[in-house]
């Protein structure tokens, strides 16, 4: 089934028409700008049978909910306590952001648990799936907000754009290589710090080593060393929401 699946993120709002795992059309929004108008337009385009959503941002979604019950097409959103098909092992599931849910969704239909997801997007998430469900994670900095922390929080230092920091030396031989090596380096770092405690403690407490699912568009500058190490999803999301619906129709 051809369904519309919207994320609504803090900078971002991402669609895409995905049947089963297969995204035929997807883009993305300004979540500030976002309107009913936009979403009529991608459902006269596309002609999707349905309409599933997660969100991180409720006054937006909010004010969307009415027009998208009312599309003449089946529309559910992703909620801690609709899920069918992953539990917690977790003692506060409603904290829990519903693009996060999407992404163990998405990993249990794209490699199953045990599986470690990295979400890349205005922050970082990591979010550990298991055989009981979504058992916890990590928040951190993304890459956008630590380029961006660097110029408000100084008074000489450019703003820099995160499509910018791929390539130039290790050591800068000018503020802007140095911004670029300390950004891009640094958050390769961090990632691969959060993942190695992520996993020793997963292996030590008697699970099989996880697969590792890297979303979101800052998965481009993970160094090319990774490659064998992760599997890059960039629809992960998506094809969670879809699963998602799927599920709630059986």
């Amino acid at each position: 089934m051809a369904t519309l699946c919207l994320d609504i993120g803090n900078t971002h709002t991402h669609w895409g028409i995905v049947d089963h795992q297969t995204v035929s059309k997807h883009g993305e929004f300004s979540t500030p700008s976002l309107n009913p108008s936009a979403i009529e337009k991608l459902i006269s385009e596309h002609q999707p049978q349905a309409i599933a959503l997660a969100s991180v941002v409720p006054l937006v979604s909010n004010k969307l909910k009415d027009f998208l019950k009312n599309t003449g097409r089946p529309f559910v959103q992703l909620q801690f306590d609709n899920l069918i098909g992953l539990g917690f092992d977790y003692p506060n599931p409603a904290e829990v952001g519903q693009d996060r849910l999407a992404d163990c969704i998405g990993a249990q239909v794209v490699g199953g648990a045990p599986a470690v997801i990295i979400g890349m997007g205005t922050a970082t998430t990591v979010d550990i799936l298991n055989t009981k469900g979504y058992a916890g994670g990590i928040i951190a900095p993304g890459l956008g907000v630590m380029t961006q922390y660097l110029h408000e929080r100084t008074a000489l230092l450019p703003q820099l754009d995160a499509e910018n920091l791929l390539g130039g030396p290790t050591i800068g031989k000018s503020t802007i290589e140095a911004m670029k090596s300390g950004c891009a380096l640094g958050f390769a770092g961090m990632i691969g710090a959060l993942l190695d405690g992520v996993v020793l403690e997963m292996t030590k407490s008697g699970s099989p080593e996880p697969k590792v699912i890297v979303t979101g568009g800052a998965a481009i500058y993970l160094p090319k060393s990774w490659q064998s190490r992760v599997q890059h999803e960039p629809h992960l999301t998506l094809i969670g929401l879809a699963e998602f619906y799927r599920r709630t129709t059986l």
